[in-house]
């Protein structure tokens, strides 16, 4: 049966390809029969990802009992994956496509992209091949990837604890992690026996931090119990010791498990820091660059599109470091120079960690007057900055951020990295808070939202993060930093940050770069300090391709905002090209392109 949920996004779907389709295309009802698989397949992989269903908001109803559960990730559920997308690609072929209007033209292109990408990935001797997310990775467990962050990140953010049923549905999951921890060492104990190891210095993170989370699991006021605590503080029961129970019963001895098969692994690691010295290492990196960018640039191609954006960026800093009365030294030296200005930062302690978000909120707060000068219609960009567990802080990046459930019940959130405060001031948090908040992640996140499920359980890093760095240049557009160079500069530098990525991510994977090398042309094309670069480089490491996708996608959102512009003339208007990228959803690039093909017909035919 079909949901009414869903029924409700097919709906606006069709208004929003209004925006993008040709005007007589965009009154026709989408198909019938498509419209129903594309809501089977969405349900499908709900059930094999079910905590994609809390995020979203609609494990609820007839899908309530996905709130209780975790996915299988040991090599059965990988199994299960590769029969669902097998499956759903062959009735994807089997639908007819003639007289289907363009948005459910676009979803169907949408998910057999990201069902192909997965099923290739899933090829692989070894890993994580996503099915419509941006962390593909090599090593189901290391820094920044796993469960033993995942489940923690969970309770804290999108679990609801309102009554009875939602604590239930807590306890379930905290029960289901010890099985879901184990199915991940599984595999990296498979992997270790293929030679697949990670690179010591990301295992020797790992370790540190999975010891951290060892000793706080079973805490009243830990990462697994602590949630709970706080969220269910006004409902009556002993569900809090139970919580104790489980986590100390059965959490902790899984991780446990873990860490013992990361100190195996660490005993036979060697520092090679990327792919190119791995089995299969050259395929994998194909894979995670095709997976990351949605083109089939070259690894060769995209290190020299780097070089080039990199050199460019450092031009117009070198200009603005200038005006600071900064001349001595590379354009890297006097960026970090001017960061350690006190004025420009915050004090290290705790006070100085809630006034960077005090002032992220007054960054958002005062980009939302200007956005009706770049988008015809508004959407919310409901959100709340929070920092992050403990226990990710060592092996994560500055912040990231993302939309909240689709029934508008939890917010957007920032998460941001507070660790290290000193990695924070008044150069960078700007640029930082529009690309993970509005106009960025969260903001876009809800006009994808409106579309069919389907929709919104696929995601297209080029297109996510390209989008939220073109949400950069906008707020730079709409006048943010005219009386605040400082602020401009950040914005620069963080251009640069993903331009110098293209580089570096190639350097480490594809011409066998070092650690210490790759830390190297970071820092001096970014000026960023040394413990956020290794963060950052790190990253890399275990996420091959994926930061290539952002600079790519924005690159590309330019050109065809250029494209539009020389097509269109005086007709041409920002407000209506904006909400053709964001109301065509997340997409893959070339897909991007066939949407402003049809805003570009929508344009000229207004006028």
């Amino acid at each position: 049966m079909k949901s009414p949920d869903l029924t409700r996004r097919s709906a606006l779907a069709g208004l929003a390809a209004a925006s993008v389709g040709a005007p007589a295309m965009a009154q026709a009802r989408p198909d019938g029969a498509a419209d129903a698989l594309l809501d089977r397949l969405a349900w499908g992989l709900l059930e094999l990802e079910p905590t994609q269903a809390t995020e979203l908001g609609v494990d609820d109803g007839a899908h309530a009992d996905l709130r209780g559960r975790l996915d299988d990730r040991s090599p059965d559920g990988e199994e299960k994956r590769r029969r669902f997308l097998t499956q759903s690609l062959s009735q994807l072929a089997q639908l007819p496509r003639l007289g289907l209007d363009p948005s459910t033209q676009t979803s169907l292109s949408v998910v057999e992209t990201a069902f192909s990408t997965a099923l290739d990935g899933m090829a692989l001797p070894y890993g994580v091949a996503t099915i419509g997310n941006w962390r593909n990775t090599p090593y189901a467990v290391i820094q920044n990837v796993g469960a033993w962050l995942d489940g923690p990140q969970l309770l804290e953010g999108s679990q609801p604890v309102r009554d009875q049923a939602d604590i239930d549905a807590y306890l379930a999951r905290l029960e289901a992690l010890p099985a879901q921890l184990d199915g991940e060492t599984t595999r990296i104990r498979a992997a270790r026996a293929m030679g697949l190891v990670p690179p010591d210095f990301l295992l020797d993170k790992t370790k540190a931090s999975m010891s951290r989370s060892i000793a706080q699991a079973a805490l009243p006021d830990g990462p697994l119990v602590g949630p709970l605590a706080r969220k269910g503080a006004a409902l009556p029961g002993r569900w809090r010791d139970q919580a104790i129970a489980i986590a100390s019963g059965a959490v902790v001895p899984a991780l446990a498990r873990q860490l013992e098969e990361i100190r195996a692994q660490r005993a036979v690691a060697v520092s090679d820091a990327g792919m190119s010295t791995r089995p299969h290492g050259a395929e994998w990196y194909g894979f995670g660059l095709r997976a990351g960018t949605t083109t089939r640039r070259s690894a060769a191609e995209i290190h020299a599109l780097g070089l080039e954006q990199v050199a460019d960026l450092q031009s117009r800093m070198d200009n603005i470091l200038r005006g600071f009365g900064l001349t001595q030294g590379t354009v890297a030296e006097r960026a970090a120079a001017l960061q350690r200005r006190p004025e420009l930062g915050f004090p290290n302690d705790d006070d100085g960690r809630r006034q960077i978000v005090a002032y992220m909120y007054g960054k958002i707060d005062a980009i939302r007057p200007r956005l009706s000068r770049a988008f015809r219609r508004l959407t919310r960009g409901d959100l709340e900055i929070h920092r992050l567990p403990l226990a990710e802080e060592p092996g994560a990046p500055a912040a990231y951020g993302g939309p909240g459930s689709i029934d508008g019940k939890i917010p957007g959130k920032i998460w941001v990295n507070l660790g290290d405060p000193s990695i924070h001031n008044r150069v960078t948090i700007p640029d930082l808070v529009f690309h993970e908040g509005v106009p960025g992640h969260v903001w876009q996140g809800e006009y994808a939202q409106k579309l069919p499920l389907i929709r919104s359980a696929l995601a297209f890093n080029a297109y996510s993060e390209g989008w939220a760095l073109y949400a950069e240049q906008l707020a730079d557009e709409l006048g943010m930093y005219d009386d605040d160079p400082a602020g401009r500069l950040g914005y620069l530098m963080g251009l640069s940050w993903r331009a110098v990525r293209l580089v570096v991510d190639t350097g480490i994977h594809a011409m066998g770069w070092s650690r210490e090398k790759a830390l190297a042309e970071f820092i001096a094309a970014t000026g960023l300090p040394r413990s956020n670069a290794a963060s950052e480089v790190d990253r890399y490491c275990a996420w091959p391709g994926q930061a290539c996708g952002y600079k790519l996608g924005q690159i590309e959102i330019n050109v065809q905002r250029d494209r539009a512009r020389a097509a269109l003339g005086s007709r041409f208007d920002l407000r209506d090209f904006d909400q053709a990228i964001v109301e065509g959803g997340n997409v893959p690039l070339n897909v991007l392109a066939a949407n402003i093909d049809r805003y570009i017909i929508t344009a000229r035919g207004q006028g």
